[in-house]
């Protein structure tokens, strides 16, 4: 039978070695896990080394008032049935007339639209067919409203019972977009206020249109 040549580590080697795992570990935390998993860079190594850009804060941000967004969840749901002119109120002839030569000029506008706390009101302004509007409008302390961005066909003698088309329905306190009249007439916005105080719509609109006498601003 061959003797066994294990080594055999008497108490001294055995503590050294203890301690030695114990500082290398300590190392290990301070220079790379602490910087990882919490953020925490005593020596600056996480920086040196990038262990620091593993951490991730899973704290919830702070956010302020210049960046806060309103939340209206007690909003009634928007259906087809609600966009434009009920089925019994027919669209116009002049809705199929083509578009004409030239466009009106283009311009740009700021406006801004008050609509008092529980309140609704419309602004328009006037596009030819195929004319081309870019627009953007938001509400002062992001106050969500409900709107209606919808036009009415170009008629000399309207009938009493008016044909409008609605282009979109939403509660929101921000929009922008691009619009293609689809036919000559009067088109924008019925904004309805259901806050408890005033709201301010500023609208920007850039393009081949006119602003309408009953809503131009001073």
């Amino acid at each position: 039978m061959e003797d066994s040549n294990q080594l055999v580590m008497n108490k001294k080697q055995l503590l050294k070695s203890v301690l030695w795992a114990f500082f290398i570990g300590a190392v290990v935390l301070v220079t790379a896990v602490l910087p990882a998993e919490y953020g925490i860079d005593p020596l600056g190594t996480g920086k040196l080394f990038g262990f620091s850009k593993l951490y991730m804060d899973d704290a919830p941000s702070v956010t302020t008032e210049e960046n806060s967004i309103t939340v209206q969840t007690d909003v009634e749901l928007l259906k087809l049935k609600k966009l434009g002119s009920p089925p019994s109120t027919p669209k116009p002839e002049e809705a199929k007339n083509p578009a004409p030569i030239s466009q009106l000029a283009m311009r740009t506008d700021t406006i801004c639209v008050l609509v008092p706390a529980g309140k609704g009101l419309e602004y328009k302004f006037r596009a030819l067919k195929l004319g081309s509007i870019k627009y953007d409008w938001n509400t002062s302390e992001s106050n969500i409203v409900y709107i209606d961005f919808h036009g009415e066909v170009y008629q000399e003698n309207p009938p009493e019972e008016v044909f409008y088309e609605s282009y979109t329905l939403a509660y929101s306190n921000n929009m922008a977009g691009t619009f293609t009249a689809p036919f000559d007439g009067k088109h924008g916005w019925y904004f309805r206020n259901r806050n408890v105080s005033d709201v301010i719509v500023t609208l920007h609109l850039e393009g081949q249109y006119e602003l309408l006498d009953g809503y131009k601003q001073e």
